[in-house]
């Protein structure tokens, strides 16, 4: 009986241990993977960049493409390393082979017993071949093509993100500024609501408020709409779980400044992903001409190998006695005339390489090209920012003023729809101007080659 106790408190004790064990450890780790699903801080367009960088799909693939180079590599060359195989075979022979001799007259004599068993054990190392030698010279340039992908998609959702973050906080200024003129067509319907029943205005007044003032609840209802749609890419371009809330974090006036770019600067080719990927190609392209050039060198390897025989007349004895036999020696395999293929091989891998100079101009074309119509386009948006820049601080000033001189009886009601319908485009445009006047630097950095995608 005390042993049946004593074995059932050990079990209570094992039980609440495990209990106690899961309990501390389980939350922790539920929370460190939910975690990871999300922004460790504010939605700022740095912390989306950067959370885009490790979660986004093409970067993921990008990344699992550097691995699987990398295993290629090494499959490549694992052939330097000594080749050991084992061979195993067993035959039976119903009828033996014979030879006939005629020697004192014709004789049959069997060659072999009807049962064989063969177990070869060999061995090989390369000294030299073509097809390792390639994979040795090579594997640097593979694995930087690689991170050379790797680092061209970081920049495309770098300029991704950074133009769907732009694109969401264009639909929260237009719903804050919707809001804005919400709450002064509001005090305006009141005004003319107050002049109509005071006398001094017709109905036809507020009535044109009470249009006004549905018009901007309508679209201040799309432009809630389209903020979901807009949210919902920024999610994709950033690989965010798209039931997982995304607040944005951002200072307007901190975006406005960073908005200015030097517009003196020139295009350094080099700093572009595409010209060192371009590089990197006609690297491999020259690996691949020595490659053929190298068919004219024989091919060495040294290999060995031991030998396991067993015969015997009955199955039962095979594996008795062993006749064991071992070799070495050197293998030199020397191509002499293949019909002309290697010489051929040759002149089209070097056509091949020599083709790649004019895939640098037209590269160095292209990029200038992008240059200029990226940099005319920021140039336009500037002057356009600033201009609309301009032109909202006159459509405030015109607004208070004739909503002064309407109150006064001096002014139409006419007059004042027209200055908050101004207002009301001069605010959307100069807002839109901004987040245009960024997505035009990203895309001036991009064709210098200077975007920062970490």
């Amino acid at each position: 009986m005390k042993q049946k106790n004593r074995i059932e408190m050990f079990k209570s004790i094992g039980e609440w241990t495990f209990a106690a064990a899961l309990f501390l450890f389980w939350p922790v780790h539920a929370q460190t993977r939910g975690a990871s699903d999300t922004l460790p801080g504010p939605a700022t367009l740095q912390n989306c960049v950067r959370y885009a960088l490790s979660h986004q799909p093409s970067v993921e693939k990008s990344l699992m493409d550097e691995e699987i180079a990398e295993r290629t590599i090494k499959a490549k060359l694992s052939d330097w390393f000594p080749q050991l195989n084992f061979n195993y075979s067993i035959e039976h022979f119903p009828k033996v082979p014979t030879s006939v001799g005629v020697a004192g007259g014709l004789t049959e004599i069997a060659n072999g017993l009807p049962y064989v068993s063969v177990g070869q054990l060999s061995l090989s190392q390369t000294i030299f071949n073509r097809d390792v030698l390639l994979a040795s010279s090579s594997a640097g340039d593979v694995r930087r093509r690689a991170a050379e992908q790797t680092i061209g998609d970081k920049i495309e959702v770098t300029a991704d993100v950074s133009k769907a973050f732009y694109s969401v906080l264009v639909t929260q200024e237009e719903i804050q500024l919707l809001d804005e003129d919400i709450v002064r067509l509001e005090r305006s319907l009141k005004d003319a609501y107050d002049q109509y029943k005071g006398g001094v205005a017709d109905k036809t007044d507020y009535k044109r408020a009470t249009i006004l003032l549905n018009n901007a609840n309508a679209e201040k209802k799309q432009a809630e709409e389209f903020l979901k749609a807009r949210y919902a890419f920024l999610k994709e371009q950033m690989g965010y779980p798209s039931n997982a809330e995304l607040k944005l974090a951002y200072n307007s006036g901190q975006m406005e400044r960073e908005a200015l770019l030097d517009t003196t600067q020139t295009v350094h080719y080099e700093n572009r992903i595409e010209y060192e990927s371009l590089q990197t190609q006609k690297r491999l392209q020259a690996d691949n001409l020595d490659y053929y050039e190298w068919s004219f060198l024989p091919s060495v390897s040294l290999f060995g190998g031991y030998d396991y025989n067993y015969y015997s007349s009955a199955y039962s004895q095979l594996y008795k006695t062993n006749y064991p036999s071992s070799f070495v020696g050197l293998q030199l395999s020397f191509p002499i005339f293949e019909g002309g293929k290697r010489y051929q091989e040759i002149k089209q891998a070097q056509l091949e390489l020599d083709r790649f100079d004019y895939d640098f101009i037209a590269l160095k074309n292209s990029v200038n090209t992008e240059y200029m119509n990226a940099l005319a386009n920021y140039k336009s948006d500037l002057n356009n920012y600033h201009v609309l820049k301009e032109n909202l601080e006159l459509a405030k000033d015109v607004y208070e003023t004739i909503q002064l001189q309407y109150k006064a009886g001096t002014k139409t009601y006419l007059e004042v729809i027209s200055a908050e319908t101004d207002l009301r485009a001069a605010q959307v445009n100069h807002t839109n101007a901004l987040y245009q006047l960024l997505s035009s630097k990203l895309d001036v950095q991009k064709a210098l080659g200077t975007l920062q995608y970490q």
